[in-house]
C-alpha cells in the first residue's frame, strides 16, 4: 500500500525505524531561543534545535541532555517534555520525536562538528530554513501547548499532518524498546 496520508498509517502500532529528541533553550529574559545549523546526518542544511537519536538504555529525558551536549557543549536542566512528532517518509522510515525545552543550562555554547549554534529572537525564527513541519508545531510550543503531530514526508516534501493540541497528552517512551531490541 502506498502511504501519502497520516490516516494511511495506524500510529499507535508501528514498529517505529529509531526514536529521537529536540531540545528548545530558552533565554526568556530576553526573548531568543537557541538554535542550529545542522551540519550532518538527518536535516543536514536545515535549521533546527539541538537533538538526535536515542541511544539504547537511555531514556527520552537522558538523550535531551546528551544531544544537546553533544551538539552545542551545553548541559540544558530542568528539561520538560512538552511534545511528540511521528514522521513516516515515503523510503519506510519511521521516526518518532520527544520535544523538550528549558530555560536554564549550564557551560558554553560552542560549534561543534554537528552544528553551528545561533541564539535567535523567537518572533524572527527562519522557518524557511527548517523542516516543513516545524512552522505548525513549534508555534504551539511556544504557547505552551502540548502536542503531537503526524507528518508524512517524501524526501523533504511533507505529503500530510495532522497535530493535536491536549494538555492530558500521554508523552510516554519506553526506554527498553530500542532497534537492536526487536526480538
Amino acid at each position: 500500500m502506498e502511504i501519502k496520508t497520516c490516516g494511511d498509517l495506524d500510529w499507535k502500532n508501528e514498529n517505529f525505524s529509531e526514536y529521537a529528541v529536540l531540545t528548545f533553550v530558552f533565554d526568556k529574559k530576553t526573548d531568543v531561543v537557541l538554535l542550529i545549523h545542522k551540519k550532518r546526518g538527518l536535516g543536514n542544511g536545515k535549521v533546527n534545535a539541538p537533538g538526535g537519536r536515542i541511544e539504547p538504555d537511555e531514556s527520552d529525558f537522558e538523550a535531551a541532555v546528551r544531544e544537546t551536549q553533544e551538539e552545542v557543549c551545553i548541559t540544558p536542566k530542568n528539561v520538560k517534555k512538552v511534545g511528540e512528532l511521528n514522521f513516516y517518509f515515503t523510503n519506510g522510515y519511521l521516526l518518532k520525536g520527544f520535544v523538550f525545552v528549558c530555560q536554564d543550562y549550564s557551560g558554553e555554547i560552542k560549534e561543534t562538528d554537528e552544528a553551528l549554534p545561533f541564539w535567535c529572537k523567537i518572533d524572527e525564527i527562519p522557518y524557511e530554513n527548517m523542516w516543513a513541519d516545524d512552522k505548525f508545531w513549534l508555534p504551539l510550543m511556544l504557547g505552551g501547548k502540548k502536542f503531537s503531530g503526524y507528518f508524512v514526508f517524501d524526501n523533504d516534501k511533507m505529503l500530510d499532518k495532522n497535530i493535536i493540541v491536549d494538555e492530558n497528552l500521554s508523552l510516554k517512551y519506553d526506554k527498553n524498546w530500542h532497534p537492536s531490541k526487536k526480538f
